[in-house]
């Protein structure tokens, strides 16, 4: 039971890590993604605005917060 706790934990920290924000997101994106797919519609440009997004939202949050420190 160790090594399953383990494995569990280490995937949770290298999915998630330090930004939840953007995991949820990517969660989000991959949501929306099959949904528009079940119904038929093109989804292929989901995931590319998806990571643009989130990529410049957690900029945006790393720069904040490098200003705040100084």
């Amino acid at each position: 039971m160790t090594r399953v706790r383990g494995f569990i934990s280490g995937a949770w920290e290298f999915v998630v890590g330090d930004d939840w924000p953007t995991a949820l997101g990517v969660v989000l994106a991959l949501a929306l993604t099959a949904l528009l797919a079940g119904v038929a519609i093109s989804a292929w440009w989901v995931m590319p605005v998806a990571v643009v997004g989130l990529l410049a939202l957690s900029i945006r949050r790393a720069a904040r917060c490098a200003s705040r420190r100084g």
